[in-house]
């Protein structure tokens, strides 16, 4: 048996999940390498490949030992005071103990654990060997991976996610013996069903990858095969660009084993529908590859990624454009069924369809997002027409035969049908638009009326499900309330609407709790924050930059960047870590006291540095004020750096808890005064290290 030496382990099953497939085999992978890395048996950073393919899970281990190395094993037992007598005897704690490790109380040795002197014993553990471990390891392994539902075959007991129909475990040139879901395993892997050799029986752990190529037609690395899909996909669009994301290309590799690329067609009369359906039904329904030129507008053309590589595709793209033109002459029919009726025709059927079932219907749902849509518009001063007008219609859609089919385009289609019904164009763009941003680094809607209707969606959603218990919880957030707050979040930053986000909360919140919104209201108020925090620090800011803004829980949240950016650049200033320290002092201080509030009384500063600090604030107070309500935040925390001086000499000469109480709680109040100074843009105590 050689030292070293590569293990390949590959599990042959029926065509497993295309869209779990990726997941699959990375996490089957990991978890053996982990597994053999624990036990020694391969070093912790040695080279892994994964595999995986629609029939296969596998991976490829460098420098793997047929037997883990004999490790040392130190037994703790009784302390020493435990363990002898005063005459120096053993104790039964002492000879149980070496009874238990099986030898004698003088094979024994002392050693500091840390706390005490304590008695133990060392051993040398026999190494694991490959042989009688590596079956056991793939099963656990196999049992770990994230598999929804689990299937059984045959009249075994035993499950996996798709009946397995062969075991390869390769030590170099050497079968490991095991048995893995009721196969025992071997040196056979098979080839493609139909372009490669049935059987390959391989030599070597080290050949497989090779060998399957060669002779059995299947490109075995995920990656690889994933990106000879896109090179030979961009090769034959021609100058044309690939419409798909990476979800439809990780399906598509997922899906064949051995790559071919074919060209189809359909009719051109088929892109008088809207092209966002058709790209859908052929990437959902048929997995091809749209194509769009430098304009994004869709072409007649589109690409088939198949399994079958033969000289003659007519048969295989004739058959593929036969299916595609049934899919889009349903799409079609739907489009222009749904196009004999107006959206706003359909609004009062709203009335049948359940929104949720403690909040009533999506009529009830289109009336409050519509009242909020136009409180938002009031509160920018912009037309509320218009908005009440998209509020209206903007879920109408939901009754059309194209969403019903296609979920996924409602919105678009409601664009698509309100310019066809006549509507105004920031009506119909706000129908598609209110339910931006759908996923991270989405757009967000172009124009004001957008996103009135936008926020007034979100808000209605994150109130309305708060009221019924349905906060997110762990992972769980059935709603998408995280995605709902973000985006409420990102159009108030980015596009800096001046309005105060906890006010807009309890205007959502009254409509399902009239008499006490109050709770509902800071509840998802704190939770948009939340999820603002997570957005800022992916734009790179500090946690305790976005904190010192965050922390006291602000409503402008158009002004938050703006503060933080100020935070940023005081924090670069020389003074910026002693106030910060200081303001962090201050407000320790005042958490603890008790006095009755109001403002420093002059006539009562003795000392000469308490004296210098209220002149210091007396000259910078209303600068900080006038150009924190400017907008000028950069402005108003370098006056800080200003009074420096004064409030460390304060620290230093001045005792604020002073016997005398009159002399106590004006200190306390100065010391009130400072902080409100410090803080009037943000609280810059969480800058102190």
């Amino acid at each position: 048996m050689p030292a070293t030496a590569p293990l390949l382990v590959e599990l042959l099953t029926e065509e497993l999940p295309p869209k779990a497939l990726r997941t699959l085999g990375y996490a089957f992978a990991d978890a053996l390498v982990k597994d053999l890395r624990a036990d020694a048996f391969a070093p912790v950073d040695g080279a892994f490949t994964v595999y995986a393919t629609p029939r296969r899970l596998g991976v490829l281990v460098a420098d793997v030992s047929g037997k883990a190395p004999d490790r040392e094993v130190l037994a703790k037992g009784p302390a020493v005071k435990a363990g002898l007598a005063p005459d120096g005897a053993p104790t039964q704690a002492l000879t149980g103990f070496a009874k238990k490790q099986g030898v004698s109380v003088d094979r024994l040795e002392r050693i500091n654990d840390g706390k005490q002197e304590v008695f133990a014993y060392r051993s040398v553990a026999a190494g694991a060997v490959l042989d009688e471990t590596l079956a056991a390891k793939i099963g656990a392994t196999l049992r770990k991976l994230p598999i929804p539902k689990m299937m059984r075959w045959g009249d075994l007991e035993v499950e996996f996610a798709r009946p397995a129909r062969g075991l390869v475990m390769l030590h170099g040139e050497r079968v490991v013996p095991g048995k893995v879901l009721g196969l025992e395993s071997g040196r056979v892997t098979r080839g493609h069903r139909f372009l490669g050799r049935g059987e390959i029986a391989l030599a070597r752990a080290d050949e497989y990858e090779r060998a399957l190529e060669r002779d059995g037609k299947v490109i075995a690395n995920f990656e690889r095969r994933a990106r000879a899909i896109r090179e030979r996909l961009a090769a034959a669009a021609g100058g044309a660009t690939v419409a798909a994301d990476d979800a439809l290309f990780d399906e598509v590799t997922a899906l064949v084993e051995w790559p071919a690329v074919y060209e189809g067609h359909f009719e051109k009369a088929f892109l008088e529908v809207p092209q966002e359906c058709l790209m859908l039904t052929m990437r959902q329904n048929q997995k091809y590859f749209p194509l769009v030129d430098g304009q994004g507008r869709l072409s007649n053309r589109f690409l088939v990624v198949s399994n079958m590589e033969i000289a003659e595709p007519r048969q295989i793209v004739h058959g593929n454009e036969r299916v595609l033109r049934a899919r889009l002459a349903d799409a079609k029919f739907f489009f222009d069924q749904d196009r004999r009726r107006t959206l706003a025709s359909r609004v009062e059927g709203l009335g049948a369809v359940t929104y949720h079932n403690k909040l009533g219907t999506q009529l009830a749902r289109v009336a409050r997002i519509e009242r909020l849509a136009v409180l938002v518009a009031r509160k920018l001063g912009a037309d509320e027409a218009p908005a009440a007008r998209a509020a209206r219609l903007c879920k109408a859609d939901l009754l059309t035969g194209m969403v019903g089919e296609f979920p996924e385009l409602q919105g678009v289609m409601g664009e698509y049908y309100a310019r066809h019904d006549g509507e105004p164009e920031p009506v119909a763009r706000a129908i598609e638009a209110h339910y931006r941003p759908r996923f991270a680094g989405d757009a967000l809607p172009a124009d004001r009326v957008g996103d009135c209707v936008a926020l007034a969606d979100k808000l209605d959603t994150l109130a309305g499900i708060w009221s019924v218990g349905g906060a997110p919880t762990g992972d769980k957030d059935p709603f998408a309330l995280r995605r709902a707050a973000l985006g409420l979040a990102r159009i108030l930053v980015e596009h800096r609407l001046p309005l105060d986000a906890l006010e807009l909360a309890q205007d959502a919140a009254a409509a399902f709790a009239p008499n006490a919104p109050g709770t509902i209201a800071s509840e998802v108020h704190a939770f948009v924050l939340d999820r603002l925090r997570s957005y800022l620090r992916e734009q790179g800011y500090a946690p305790d930059e976005i904190e010192s803004v965050l922390a006291d829980g602000p409503g402008r949240l158009d002004l938050v960047v703006a503060r933080i950016e100020a935070v940023r650049a005081f924090r670069a200033l020389p003074e910026a870590e002693s106030l910060a320290a200081a303001n962090k002092r201050v407000r320790n201080i005042l958490r603890k006291a008790e006095f009755a509030p109001g403002g420093a009384d002059p006539a009562l500063l003795q000392e000469a540095a308490e004296q210098a600090l209220h002149a210091a604030l007396g000259r910078i107070r209303s600068d900080v004020e006038a150009g924190a309500a400017a907008g000028d935040y950069a402005g108003s925390l370098r006056l800080l750096a200003q009074v420096r001086p004064e409030v460390d000499r304060f620290f230093e000469d001045v005792l604020v808890n002073a016997e005398e109480p009159r002399l106590r709680t004006n200190r306390l109040r100065l010391l009130a005064e400072l902080e409100h100074v410090l803080n009037r843009v943000a609280d810059i105590s969480r800058l102190a290290q």
